[in-house]
Order: structure tokens, then C-alpha cells, then sequence
């Protein structure tokens, strides 16, 4: 099956993006990207993403998708393996899992720039919370426990990514509270699509773009960001 021309328009920093990247890579299908500033797009793509939020998928160069969700699906559904279960009742439950999963991002980017001390805390609670039942959750439900990837995985790996980058005793993450988790984030991290999907310098550009920010959670958080050398 020939495959229609991929273009990504993003923004190198977008967890929601990376995991589009994640399954384009993993699927090992061609595409194009174009990175934006999300804080002065272009007039072209205010008219084409409907939403005015990254990713968007441009499929043979006029068909717009957008919500990676939906992009993952589409680009699953065109490629080999299929990383989508094969009954609906299992589509349907990675569905609900994957809109988990945003939530837990977005209680992640909300943490990560906290205006002031009592909403970080709070966002913290709501992050550590979210973690401990997917600890739970990979105990017992094969969609998450399994060896395979899966388009649930596409979605976990910014998360863990994010977390794994800041050394402070506020992260929510802690690699021995959740030992599943841990587990699963050393599986993943070592996939090449995974490692792969953000820049070499990412640590650096997202201290810099937490830096660019005010209030207490973005310059806290910076400076306990493990930076390469």
C-alpha cells in the first residue's frame, strides 16, 4: 500500500505533538514537519487547525487531521503492525486510556507552571494521584501491562520523559514509589522512535521556555531540569 504524503505541523515542545512523532517513527512512515512559535503562529495555520492547537497532520497536502489522538488512529489504521486492538471493546478501552493520559498531561504542564506555590502543590497532588493508579491500573489490566507497544505507550512516553528530567523532591514522579511505572518507562525510553522524537538539545529548550515564563513552578522547575552537557 503506497502511503499519502505526511505532514506534521508542530511545536518542538508539545507532549501531544511527541506522541504523534512517536507513532509516525514506530510505524516507520515518511513524513514532513514543520515547527511553528505556538505564541505567534502563522496566519495559514490559524486557518487550517481548527482548534488552533498543534499537532496537525496534512494528508497528501490539502486533508487536514487534528487531535494527535485522532492523527495516531489515522496513521495506525494506514500502517503495519497495527498497534489499535482488534475488538471494539479493546479499541474503546484504549480510547478511554489515551484521554486518560491527556489529562495527565495537561495536570503535568499545569504543575510545570504553577503561578504560585499553593496551585503547584495542588497540581502536584493531582499529578502523584494520577500516577499511583496507573501503578495500579498496570497490575491488572493487560492493555497497559502488556510487552507490546501500543498507542497507549505512544502517549505514556512524553509523560515519563518530562518527569524523568527533573531532579527536585516536588516531582510527583519517584521511580521507586512506582515500580511498574519505572519499569515501563525503562522499556520505552530505549526505543528508538521514543528517543528519537525530541530534539538532542530538548532538556536545554524546555528549561529555556519554562525561563521565558512567570510565576513560581516555571523558574522552580528550570533550574532543577537535567540539562546534557
Amino acid at each position: 500500500m503506497k502511503l499519502p504524503h505526511l505532514h506534521l505541523i508542530s511545536f518542538d515542545l508539545c507532549p501531544f505533538v511527541q506522541r504523534s512523532v512517536i507513532t509516525l517513527k514506530y510505524k516507520q512512515a515518511p513524513f514532513e514537519v514543520t515547527y511553528i512559535d505556538l505564541a505567534d503562529p502563522p496566519d495559514w495555520f490559524r486557518e487550517q487547525s481548527p482548534l488552533g492547537k498543534v499537532p496537525i497532520l496534512k494528508v497528501d497536502h490539502d486533508t487536514v487531521l487534528f487531535e494527535s489522538a485522532v492523527i495516531n488512529e489515522y496513521v495506525d489504521a494506514i500502517t503495519q503492525p497495527p498497534l489499535m486492538p482488534d475488538t471494539p471493546l479493546h479499541q474503546a478501552r484504549t480510547r478511554a486510556w489515551i484521554e486518560y493520559l491527556g489529562e495527565q498531561t495537561m495536570t503535568q504542564y499545569r504543575w510545570m507552571t504553577a503561578a504560585n506555590e499553593g496551585t503547584f502543590e495542588m497540581e502536584r497532588h493531582a499529578a502523584s494521584r494520577g500516577l499511583e493508579r496507573l501503578e495500579r491500573e498496570l497490575a491488572v489490566d493487560p492493555l497497559l501491562a502488556g510487552h507490546e507497544f501500543t498507542l497507549i505507550d505512544a502517549t505514556l512516553a512524553p509523560i515519563l520523559l518530562r518527569y524523568s528530567l527533573i531532579d527536585d523532591i516536588d516531582n510527583p514522579w519517584e521511580p521507586g514509589a512506582f515500580p511498574r511505572l519505572a519499569q515501563r518507562w525503562d522499556a520505552l525510553r530505549n526505543i528508538e522512535a521514543v528517543s528519537a522524537s525530541v530534539p538532542s538539545d530538548f532538556a536545554a529548550r524546555l528549561a529555556a521556555y519554562l525561563r521565558a515564563r512567570e510565576g513560581f513552578a516555571p523558574s522552580h522547575i528550570a533550574s532543577r531540569l537535567t540539562v546534557p552537557d
